[in-house]
């Protein structure tokens, strides 16, 4: 998707939260596929994998007029063992990329969610190009490894950061604030 319209044609607002609709779901897996097979080559024709049948998907859905457009990131959380939680498949639109609060919101969400639901500890393996954000958000490498032929960062996320949510299901809203 081109997001190189004039102003007045951006989202005005996103909001970040769970996929529960068919519709948040699909958009969310297509975003992967263009983000993690298309653009990035990490995998051939999908990128779902088992963790898929038990992980909870997240996305931010652009708003137009207080209105759900489209689907524009997602990421997903899942309990690998008790109190431990897992985040993958951080996916942005490009065109969106630069733009304020996408990619560490939904990251929020995730830690919080996760935190809310008893996590005790929140890892990710986090590609190289955006460690910079994670330690940002209050994030610490644990190791470097190598997945899918490229460098990755295992990381943890400082859960004092990151508050519970009384209601996750709402999620956040995150306003229109573009870095030109």
């Amino acid at each position: 998707m081109d997001w190189d319209l004039p102003y007045h044609y951006q989202p005005s607002s996103f909001v970040i939260k769970p996929a529960l609709q068919e519709w948040e779901q699909r958009e969310s897996v297509a975003l992967r596929r263009r983000v993690f097979c298309e653009e990035q080559g990490l995998f051939c024709d999908t990128d779902r994998d088992a963790i898929d049948e038990h992980a909870l998907l997240l996305c931010a859905i652009a708003q137009v007029a207080g209105m759900p457009d489209r689907v524009v990131g997602t990421v997903r959380v899942h309990q690998q063992s008790s109190g431990v939680w897992n985040g993958s498949r951080l996916a942005v639109e490009s065109g969106l990329r630069r733009h304020l609060g996408l990619g560490s919101g939904l990251i929020e969400l995730a830690v919080r969610t996760a935190h809310s639901a008893g996590a005790r500890v929140f890892l990710a393996h986090v590609q190289a190009q955006n460690v910079p954000l994670f330690e940002r958000l209050h994030w610490h490498t644990l190791e470097w490894v190598q997945l899918h032929d490229r460098p990755h960062a295992f990381m943890r996320a400082d859960l004092t950061h990151y508050p519970q949510l009384a209601r996750p299901q709402q999620g956040l809203l995150v306003c229109n604030r573009r870095v030109a």
